[in-house]
């Protein structure tokens, strides 16, 4: 009897413990699926499932139940979701946000607790400085990179008198500070438009005015389709050379404005083309399932889950585990498409950084080709201004 009451209590102990381990892990992702800029959440959304596709449902071969809620590009509705997922779902890990904005409203919340952030693009200059944060990394870039690159090689190409245009919030204020930071000509005028705005009208009558000899502009999604396409009903794509980050020229902003953008020279991370074994499958891999090429976004998407995934290996999915959990996170053991990858002391991506030409694809398209590496092993401005060392 006294055996068989044993038998009993062991049982009772081990059944909810397996129940426990086969628990898919959950991921919140907030992140802008509607507005004009809805096909950024889009693509990050779609490269990180596909990371989970290809390992059939799992994340460093752990089980995972993604959680996906559309922010809007709304730092309000994206708190409420963010406390939801937290709160109700008792998610430890958050990904998603596109907007710089909405990451500051969001992220310094979710990490005073035991819940990691990993972003997948917005970068803004106030986390990776003074506002860092053990629990909170940057898969991407840091903000000001894009730019950083763009204005060194504008400066080494002799450009004397350059024009620069963003929307007026935090991302648009450090990606202009990034290009200034490496450019050293004079600032023909330096303009702030409303974030979401479509007609830039006023805008380029005052550039026309200006004559600089080229234009930096910072415009991502649907703001960037605009002004590509006036700025080249208005004939200055032909007199006034136009650079910007990558955000302005992805791939999927292309095929809506076309011939516009031609000869576009951006700065980037990484390109469809990177000669690396993780690039080339992950390119050949997402243009089989969804049947477009990725863009930047959508690699970042699926690196924040490869970088997760490399995490929840390592403590075998346990996330109570927390402390394990983000030192794996920061040693970001994983094949990276960008190649080689690190984290800088305040965790945001150690990279090379290129300058990218907008070409024809052979294919009655435009597509961006990578020209040269301008930085390597480039990491972010704001490192010594963060407490973390």
């Amino acid at each position: 009897m006294k055996k068989l009451f044993m038998v009993l209590v062991l049982s009772v102990l081990l059944i909810p413990s397996a129940t426990w381990a086969t628990k898919p892990v959950k991921i919140g992702m907030v992140t802008t699926l509607s507005t004009k800029a809805g096909y950024l959440g889009e693509e990050v959304r779609d490269g990180f499932k596909l990371a989970i596709a290809q390992e059939e449902g799992k994340l460093g071969g752990v089980p995972v139940e993604l959680l996906v809620e559309d922010d809007g590009r709304d730092p309000g509705k994206a708190k409420q979701i963010a406390n939801r997922f937290v709160k109700r779902d008792k998610v430890k890990i958050m990904t998603g946000i596109i907007f710089s904005n909405v990451a500051l409203a969001v992220v310094p919340k979710v990490v005073r607790g035991e819940v990691l952030y990993v972003s997948p693009n917005a970068g803004p200059s106030g986390l990776a400085g003074k506002g860092c944060n053990e629990n909170y990394f940057n898969v991407a870039y840091q903000n000001d990179n894009l730019d950083e690159v763009v204005g060194k090689y504008v400066n080494e190409s002799g450009f004397k008198n350059v024009y620069l245009l963003a929307p007026n919030y935090p991302a648009g204020k450090d990606h202009l500070a990034g290009f200034k930071r490496y450019y050293t000509g004079n600032i023909a005028g330096e303009v702030y438009t409303k974030l979401g705005q479509s007609d830039y009208a006023a805008e380029i009558s005052a550039l026309r005015a200006a004559k600089p000899d080229a234009v930096f502009f910072f415009l991502p999604g649907g703001m960037g389709i605009n002004f590509i396409k006036q700025y080249s009903q208005a004939g200055l794509n032909k007199k006034i050379p136009v650079f910007g980050p990558a955000f302005s020229f992805d791939e999927r902003l292309l095929a809506a404005v076309g011939a516009a953008a031609q000869g576009v020279k951006n700065g980037s991370q990484w390109t469809h083309d990177l000669d690396n074994p993780a690039s080339k499958q992950f390119v050949e891999a997402f243009r089989a399932t969804y049947g477009r090429t990725p863009t930047l976004y959508a690699s970042q998407g699926y690196e924040a889950a490869r970088l997760i995934g490399s995490a929840l290996k390592s403590v075998g999915g346990d996330v109570s585990k927390f402390d394990q959990l983000r030192t794996a996170v920061r040693k970001a053991d994983f094949e990276s498409v960008r190649g080689q990858f690190a984290f800088t002391t305040n965790q945001h991506p150690v990279q090379n950084l290129y300058i990218r030409e907008v070409v024809e694809d052979g294919q009655g398209g435009y597509t961006n080709k990578t020209l040269k590496a301008v930085f390597t092993d480039h990491g972010n401005a704001y490192v010594d201004e963060c407490s973390m060392k």
